[in-house]
């Protein structure tokens, strides 16, 4: 309990007692009055640039920035009054004289906190036909397209990646009317230091960053009756697909899902998380012979693609300590261009494969080199995120939310709980202990939660018994609480055994392609937490709950790769990583 001294105000005539310190809009916020905000994001871009938020105080000469505006007791705060009205108008006005008005063709259209603040503020004629400043269209990267023309200088996406990532790939350039968000020295994001992680695209405001697509090639495939065109869905995909068709958030929509993607044309669904059980197998199994060993330790996990290019852009005298077992997605793609296309007498090159993902850094692991399998063949031909997949649906006329229920197709389609929880933070740690014991001695855990490892904060620890030896391990997730864990690595007084290691805060389930979340939401609920629940939810109802336990996981090793970390899972489902150079200029 908090020993803050408690204090009382009044927010457009009603009464809200808070700690102090507490800001008006955070005041407000309590009581469910919604102060507009454009540049305001708690704890990371709080600068009150942007001056939607202003508030008029009794008694306080000028408007003042609610967002940083501390509450003090007795205040008496007013948000609605017709000259602050007015006021908020015209900065709108301001913002919009320098911003590109193309919203009927914009990914983020009646999605746009910008587009929002107009309606409420009913602007129905523009007063202010300035100059536009020159605008910059960053395709270069694989992940993310940066358009300058959109963008209107809140920093939010500066912030995020420079204190939530520690990536600082992006920041202001120039001065004045001149000023632009960019890599430094102007390169293209793809020479940057940027990861792909897509968290400035969640946190963009408008339309000025966004994942890059490539739906339409996906929907000339679905309608070639020469490929086999087969998707697999990710394990956080389930737990927030449903938010795009209006189900609260925390829905599980698995089988709902899949008979949308089935309606949408695919001729096989297969689950990722059958994928995320193989590489708990072959993981596990890498990680006992590194402790046997003593070697390359701590081990970290590897499934996270864009700390995987952190690791090769910051880190690289760190790669080997990198798990070399390929993502869930790599493997499951592996798995359906190799054992699946053998079985069923397919030629690979005749299968399109797809995967529905959470992650816009998935979209540049799939060209990945070493990653591609004989004949030079991409294991996976093209990433949807859930936004794209939403957009997809609602476009062939599918509504999630009214379908019923169908099964994921075989032979990979069954997973157990420890693959759905692989899309939160602290799941894949938890997936591999409740396997190491077995893959030691054959013992089955009578207790297969590992709370301990659950959770939102940003490093958790604990401590684990494998043989009589304690080991420690660490959970990190964001990119600047993984530096935290990396740097004790290089300065030789890490502690830990193994690490998992999520690009995104939360995990999966905030993955830069997810469903975006209203501040005012974000505000009033967790809905990271919910998303979480929905996925140990899904564990907790399943039939199996360890990776080991899968049939269809055993058959594979029975019938086709042998045993976990054999030569031919080597061959298939283990890789290498290269450092990477940042801030190439290129010829132009």
């Amino acid at each position: 309990m908090s020993n803050k001294k408690m204090i009382t105000l009044t927010i457009d005539s009603k009464p809200v007692t808070v700690e102090e310190g507490t800001t008006i809009l955070e005041a407000a916020r309590k009581i469910n009055i919604d102060i507009p905000t454009l540049c305001f994001l708690k704890d990371i871009n709080e600068v009150g640039n942007c001056r939607m938020c202003l508030v008029e105080i009794e008694g306080v000469k000028g408007y003042k920035a609610s967002c940083v505006y501390p509450a003090e007791d007795g205040m008496v705060v007013r948000t609605n009054t017709k000259d602050l009205i007015d006021t908020k108008r015209t900065i709108l006005q301001l913002i919009l004289s320098a911003h590109e008005k193309k919203c009927l063709t914009c990914v983020r259209n009646t999605n746009c906190r910008l587009q929002d603040l107009a309606k409420k503020f009913q602007i129905d004629e523009l007063e202010f036909e300035g100059e536009l400043p020159k605008a910059d269209l960053d395709d270069s990267s694989e992940c993310i397209v940066r358009n300058t023309a959109k963008c209107i200088l809140c920093k939010r996406c500066v912030n995020v990646c420079k204190h939530v990532q520690g990536v600082a790939a992006i920041s202001t350039i120039n001065r004045g009317f001149k000023s632009k968000i960019g890599p430094a020295l102007d390169v293209g994001m793809r020479n940057s230091t940027c990861v792909g992680c897509g968290q400035c695209v969640i946190h963009c405001p408008v339309g000025a960053l966004t994942e890059k697509s490539n739906v339409k090639e996906l929907k000339e495939m679905l309608n070639n009756k020469d490929k086999v065109v087969i998707i697999q869905t990710a394990p956080a995909v389930r737990a927030t697909i449903g938010e795009e068709f209006g189900m609260p958030i925390g829905t599980l929509a698995t089988n709902k899902m899949v008979t949308a993607l089935k309606a949408l044309g695919f001729d096989k669904v297969f689950d990722t998380d059958l994928g995320a059980d193989v590489t708990i197998m072959e993981e596990a199994t890498e990680f006992i012979d590194r402790l046997k060993n003593n070697r390359n330790l701590p081990m970290i996990t590897s499934c996270s693609s864009g700390w995987i290019t952190f690791a090769e852009k910051f880190y690289p005298e760190l790669l080997n300590h990198l798990s070399s077992t390929k993502s869930p997605m790599e493997i499951l793609g592996t798995l359906i261009k190799t054992y699946y296309a053998k079985t069923q007498g397919i030629d690979p090159k005749n299968i399109y494969s797809v995967a529905l993902m959470p992650c816009s850094a998935k979209k540049a692991e799939i060209i990945r080199d070493e990653l591609k399998l004989e004949g030079n063949i991409q294991a996976v031909d093209n990433v949807v995120t859930t936004r794209e997949m939403a957009r997809l649906l609602k476009e062939a006329n599918i509504d999630l939310s009214l379908l019923d229920e169908s099964e994921f197709d075989n032979p990979l389609g069954l997973a157990t709980g420890a693959g759905h929880i692989f899309g939160t933070t602290g799941g894949v740690m938890e997936a591999v202990l409740r396997s190491v014991s077995y893959l030691l001695d054959k013992t089955e855990l009578k207790n297969v939660e590992f709370k301990a490892v659950r959770g939102t904060k940003g490093i958790k620890e604990a401590k684990i018994e494998i043989q009589g030896k304690t080991h420690y391990i660490a959970v990190s997730q964001g990119l600047a609480n993984a530096s935290k864990i990396l740097d004790d690595i290089k300065n030789n007084k890490s502690k830990y055994s193994f690490i998992e290691i999520m690009t995104c805060p939360g995990g999966c389930i905030n993955g830069g392609g997810q469903p975006l979340v209203s501040d005012f939401k974000a505000s009033k609920i967790d809905y990271k937490d919910l998303r979480a629940k929905a996925l140990y939810k899904a564990d907790k109802n399943s039939k199996y709950r360890c990776s080991h336990q899968n049939p269809q996981v055993k058959e594979l090793y029975e019938k086709f790769l042998g045993k976990p970390n054999s030569k031919k899972a080597h061959e298939l489902l283990h890789t290498h990583y290269n450092k990477q150079d940042t801030y190439v200029i290129e010829d132009k």
